[in-house]
């Protein structure tokens, strides 16, 4: 069993090697720009830096910070070079991340005496939405978890269709109605029909479409309030999914949800295919709301439980 679990978090450090191929180049080659030709930190080199920073989608709040505790450093050691930036700021940044809050899980779990494990899902549409819902539930099933999914986005045919595929794919069964039903029925006929089967998760879509805030707190509100009623603590987790590739929007919608509802968990999808990775860093470091999963390619395991040590190690690790 060791060698099984060797063997596959190495698979899994691979995977996110090449999924954030885009991004550690990008985020190296910037640095070195910011770095080319000094040999001390002076303020020439940190100014070079922090535009590299927020170039590179980290955000100007979280690179105010990370500048902000390099300098720190600097101002105790005079004689600091170039040389030694790299740890530096990999250790600040592994820092933000680290004062981030931890989901706790490292593997596709759920916590003891938790079951159903009801998982309410929003996010606008565009983001991969569905996808991490389809992912989700293959990776819980692939732990051994038995999964029901429940398809409360009843506002655009497509929704429920794609979610429909997905359980096919994933082999897991839905609970759905009519297109334009109410979404606050689906839920409570989900959670009702997983507590009945006795499931280990249950995951709920919601409507994707960014109305104004207060349209959204009434509908995300009904959704928790009719889960409720069949268990008490409904919905354990609100996970908002968020697309990485659009840098800065990204965090202009968690800023938006952080709002309308309580979000307890985030997942950033599709940073396989963008050089905007670092707007991790600046979600982690803003909202103080764990970053759970990662997407990083189109395969079913390219939905990660978020690692930050094995994050920041590839971010700054060359290519051997």
């Amino acid at each position: 069993m060791s060698f099984f679990n060797k063997l596959f978090s190495r698979e899994k450090k691979e995977s996110l090697d090449q999924g954030l191929q885009k991004t550690k180049e990008s985020f190296l080659s910037k640095i070195g720009r910011a770095i080319a030709g000094k040999s001390t930190v002076d303020t020439e080199v940190l100014d070079n830096l922090e535009e590299a920073l927020v170039s590179a989608d980290v955000g100007v709040d979280t690179t105010v910070k990370i500048i902000d505790r390099i300098e720190q450093r600097v101002s105790k050691d005079k004689y600091l070079g170039t040389g030694e930036l790299n740890r530096i700021l990999k250790e600040e940044i592994a820092a933000i991340l680290v004062d981030a809050p931890d989901s706790g899980f490292r593997e596709f779990d759920v916590p003891a005496g938790k079951k159903p494990y009801v998982i309410m899902v929003v996010g606008v549409n565009g983001v991969g939405k569905t996808t991490t819902i389809g992912k989700l539930a293959y990776n819980f099933k692939k732990a051994g978890k038995s999964v029901l999914l429940g398809a409360a986005d009843t506002f655009r045919a497509a929704a429920v269709d794609q979610l429909t595929i997905w359980s096919e794919r994933a082999d897991v069964p839905i609970v759905k109605q009519q297109m334009g039903s109410d979404p606050g029925a689906v839920a409570f006929d989900t959670v009702q029909s997983g507590a009945a089967r006795d499931v280990d998760v249950i995951i709920v879509d919601t409507a994707g479409r960014l109305h104004n805030k207060a349209h959204l707190m009434e509908e995300l509100g009904k959704i928790k309030r009719v889960m409720k009623k069949v268990i008490p603590d409904a919905p354990h987790e609100v996970l908002l999914v968020l697309d990485g590739s659009t840098g800065q929007n990204a965090v202009e919608q968690a800023r938006q949800f952080t709002a309308a509802t309580e979000v307890t968990a985030l997942a950033i999808t599709k940073l396989d295919g963008t050089a905007k990775g670092g707007v991790v860093l600046a979600i982690a470091n803003q909202f103080k709301i764990p970053v759970k999963y990662i997407g990083i390619g189109e395969k079913m395991e390219d939905l990660q439980v978020f690692d930050k040590e094995a994050f920041v190690e590839t971010l700054f690790s060359l290519n051997d």
